[in-house]
């Protein structure tokens, strides 16, 4: 798989511009704050629907300009596809593939693969438990699409039961006081009236538990097997980049009860069946803590991933030359996972990388990824990208982009 020509229209800082790529390594180099890294950004985005950078849609269109287009022509085993993307900040964005309208813009997910990195991903090991969750999910959508309606399923799920939370937390705090849902001192018909509200507010909570449960015990599924197929390319890509044999492994930490949580964390692989149990199970232990805070407490939204090296978590212990080679290994893992399932290669982004490794990571990673089909880097000076790495350079400058002789 690789892209064949890039296109974007009012994206970032670029009124228009145009990219031709081929197979092999093309390098763009420019000074920071030139446009270089959001022409990588545009062709993540044709992947994943996503910005590896910021969270919202808005940055990505142009300053004064409602609306950017992102075109990609992706190819794969010697066929062509057009994938169109515009995007609009405030309303729905579309997509087209070949020119025609697809009912929704995830329809065009699995059309181009690509795994990125970039300095921002250093918050895979030194960040918070969501960056790590993100990227469990991005690569699941990307090894499997149709991953994306049940993440999807699930975020609407959980925004609506922590929206019931919140509104009915004050009635079902005020129905478990005074006994049997009366206030001291009140009216029996106020009692019977607190405690009308308090069994619909818990019958509806139950209606969302069982929501909660189904859709999060099939994410979950999904995420641990994916975790399984992940570990051996981790340590191997680890060992490989560092250059140590450090034992690098990663396992999951899950929100539910602590006997099950503990098999999770050994490797275990629950059926999905039982992990919707478990859940519902998980929710009724902290329903009190729930119903006092006014946020759901289990659930993969509040799992994490656990990096570890040695016996020792990655994270507060690893040197900053550890927990570069710890997310890099990540990436790269991803890349040899989605490699062995796709039966192609995706496209290998490597965002302004070379630069913050020192001489023999450079060299063990150019060596890593001489191979793969299609290798994008960026680079604020030609120096920081290794000589074994050539193929065709492009000059980027204020939005301009010009190749090199």
């Amino acid at each position: 798989m690789h892209v064949r020509h890039l296109t974007v229209v009012d994206f970032r800082s670029y009124a228009a511009a145009e990219l031709p790529l081929e197979p092999g390594v093309t390098t763009l180099v420019g000074l920071n704050g030139q446009g270089k890294t959001n022409l990588v950004e545009a062709l993540g985005y044709l992947a994943s629907l996503s910005s590896h950078r910021v969270a919202t849609d808005a940055p990505l269109v142009r300053f004064g300009t409602s609306q950017a287009v992102v075109r990609g022509v992706v190819v794969r085993h010697g066929r062509e596809t057009l994938v169109e993307l515009e995007i609009t900040p405030g309303r729905a964005n579309r997509a087209r593939l070949n020119r025609s309208p697809v009912a929704r813009p995830r329809d065009v997910l699995g059309t181009l693969r690509t795994v990125l990195f970039a300095p921002e991903d250093l918050a895979l090991v030194k960040g918070d438990p969501g960056e790590r969750r993100r990227f469990l999910d991005d690569l699941l959508v990307a090894r499997q699409p149709r991953w994306a309606g049940v993440r999807s399923d699930y975020d609407k799920i959980l925004k609506q039961r922590g929206a019931l939370l919140k509104s009915a937390a004050p009635v079902l705090r005020r129905g478990g006081r005074g006994g049997h849902g009366q206030p001291r001192g009140g009216p029996a018909s106020d009692a019977g009236d607190v405690a009308a509200q308090r069994d619909s507010a818990l019958h509806t909570l139950h209606v969302w538990d069982s929501q909660l449960a189904g859709a999060g015990s099939h994410l979950l599924y999904a995420r641990l097997r994916l975790l399984r197929d992940l570990g051996p390319h981790l340590a191997s890509a680890y060992d490989e980049v560092s250059a140590a044999e450090s034992n690098a492994r990663v396992s999951y930490r899950s929100s539910l009860r602590d006997e099950t949580a503990a098999r999770i964390a050994a490797g275990e692989v629950p059926e999905v069946d039982e992990l919707e149990q478990e859940i519902l199970a998980s929710l009724a232990l902290v329903r009190e803590q729930e119903i006092e805070r006014g946020v759901s407490l289990v659930g993969p939204h509040r799992d994490d991933l656990v990096l570890t090296l040695g016996e020792l978590p990655a994270k507060g212990y690893a040197s900053h030359g550890e927990s570069w080679s710890f997310a890099l290994g990540l990436k790269l893992a991803a890349y040899q996972l989605l490699r062995t399932d796709l039966g192609d290669d995706p496209v290998l982004v490597l965002d302004d990388v070379f630069a913050e490794l020192d001489s023999g990571r450079r060299e063990r990673l150019a060596a890593m990824v001489a191979d793969c089909e299609q290798v994008v880097i960026t680079a604020a000076v030609p120096e920081d990208v290794p000589g074994s790495l050539e193929g065709r350079t492009y000059a980027v400058t204020l939005g301009a982009v010009v190749e090199c002789e």
